[in-house]
C-alpha cells in the first residue's frame, strides 16, 4: 500500500490569549491544538491530501486531547506516540494590535524532544513519496537524530523531502547551533520554505549572489545563495521565502521537476525559475499558523501537478485566509475557502489572472 505524504514533527498545546499585549498582562489565555507540523498534516487533509502523521505527545490529558483532535481532523494516528514518561509540550502565545505574536514554550524534555531514529522503518518509509518536517524537532533531545535521519532515509529512498526551519531562538542554546544543525537537514531536502531571517540565520549570504542589489528584492537574492551554495547535486531545488502581508517569491532550479505555467515542461528544460506574489489584501486577526498554512498549501498544489506560478498563489491564498481567524489549526481552511479567495482575486484584478 503506498501512502502520498509523511508529515514530521511536534504536536502540541498552544493558549491564545484573550486580548494583545505581553504574557505578563494578558489575564487569559485559551487551549487550542497546534504546533507547525501538526498544523502542516491537519492542513493537508482540509485541502483533500490527508498525509500520515509521525509525532510523540505525552500520555497525559493534552496529549490525549491532541491524538482526539487529530483523529477527528481526518488524521490517521498510526504513528502517534504515547509517552509514558513524559508532558506534552505547551506554549503560550502574545500578539501585537498587527496579529504579530511571541511564543514562550515549556518544553523541557518534553514527549515530542523524544522521538527516536527508525521509529518510521525503511520498509515503512518506502510506502510514501513525499516525506515533509520542521525545525523546532532539530532543537533538542532525541528528536534531533530522528528528524534528520528521517530526511537522510527518504531521499536516499527517493522521496522528494520538504522542510521549514521555524526558528524559535528560546529553543536553541545558540544561533551557532541553529546554523550548522538547520544546514545539515538542508543536505537531504528537496523543497524549503523559509523567512529571509531564518535563511541568514542559517548562513545564507544575499549579498553574496552576482545580481545588482537594487535590481531585485533581498528575498530573491538569498533563495538564489540557497540553491546556489548548495552545488548543483545537493541540497534543495526549489525554495519558497514568505514576506508575511507582502506574499512570497518561489525559486526553482533545473533540478526541480515542476511545470511551467504556459506549457507542459519542467524547469529541466530552462534556468533557474523564479515567481512572485503580491499576497492577499484582507483583514488580518491573527498570523499563528499563516507559515504551516503556507507550507500545506505548496505541498498540496505541487501534488497537484500546479506550476510554480500557480503553487505560490494558492499557497498564499490559504494562508491569507488562516490568518482572518484566531489559533493555527483550528483556522486551518478548506479547498472551497481557498478557492472561494482566489475567485475573489481574479475578479478584483483581472488583469493579474
Amino acid at each position: 500500500m503506498t501512502h502520498e505524504l509523511l508529515v514530521a514533527g511536534e504536536t502540541l498545546i498552544d493558549f491564545l490569549p484573550e486580548r494583545p499585549g505581553s504574557l505578563e498582562d494578558v489575564p487569559g489565555f485559551e487551549r487550542r491544538p497546534g504546533g507547525a507540523p501538526a498544523n502542516v498534516a491537519v492542513g493537508l487533509a482540509r485541502l483533500e491530501h490527508a498525509p500520515q502523521f509521525w509525532t510523540r505527545v505525552g500520555d497525559d490529558p493534552f496529549g490525549r486531547y491532541l491524538e482526539s483532535t487529530l483523529s477527528e481532523a481526518g488524521l490517521s494516528t498510526r504513528f502517534v506516540e504515547r509517552d509514558p514518561d513524559a508532558k506534552t509540550t505547551l506554549a503560550f502565545v502574545t500578539h501585537d494590535e498587527t496579529g504579530d505574536r511571541e511564543f514562550s514554550f515549556y518544553r523541557d524534555g518534553t514527549a515530542d524532544t523524544r522521538l527516536e531514529p527508525g521509529r518510521v522503518d525503511d520498509a515503512t518509509l518506502a510506502e510514501f513519496e513525499w516525506v515533509h518536517a520542521g525545525g523546532v524537532t532539530l532543537a533538542s533531545g532525541a528528536s534531533r537524530e530522528a528528524t534528520l535521519d528521517l530526511l537522510e532515509r527518504a531521499s536516499a529512498a527517493g522521496c522528494t523531502t520538504s522542510f521549514d526551519p521555524n526558528f524559535r531562538p528560546e529553543l536553541w542554546p545558540d544561533a551557532e547551533t541553529f546554523a550548522r544543525v538547520g544546514r545539515d537537514a538542508f543536505a537531504h531536502v528537496d523543497v524549503c520554505k523559509a523567512t529571509v531571517e531564518e535563511l541568514e540565520r542559517l548562513g545564507f549570504d544575499a549579498g553574496s549572489v552576482s545580481t545588482d542589489p537594487g535590481s531585485v528584492s533581498k528575498a530573491e537574492r538569498i533563495a538564489r545563495t540557497v540553491l546556489e551554495s548548495d552545488g548543483a547535486e545537493d541540497g534543495p531545488h526549489t525554495v519558497f521565502v514568505t514576506r508575511g502581508n507582502e506574499g512570497a517569491v518561489g525559486l526553482s532550479s533545473p533540478r526541480a521537476p515542476w511545470p511551467t505555467a504556459d506549457s507542459g515542461s519542467t524547469a529541466a528544460e530552462a534556468d533557474s525559475r523564479l515567481v512572485e506574489h503580491r499576497g492577499f489584501d484582507i483583514d488580518v486577526v491573527d498570523t499563528t499558523g499563516a507559515g504551516d498554512a503556507f507550507v500545506a498549501g505548496v505541498i498540496a498544489a505541487l501534488r497537484d501537478d500546479r506550476s510554480l506560478e500557480a503553487t505560490l498563489e494558492f499557497a498564499n491564498a490559504v494562508a491569507a485566509t488562516t490568518t482572518t481567524a484566531t489559533g493555527a489549526m483550528t483556522a486551518l481552511p478548506t479547498r472551497g475557502a481557498v478557492d472561494s479567495i482566489l475567485e475573489d482575486d481574479v475578479e478584483s484584478n483581472p488583469t493579474d489572472s
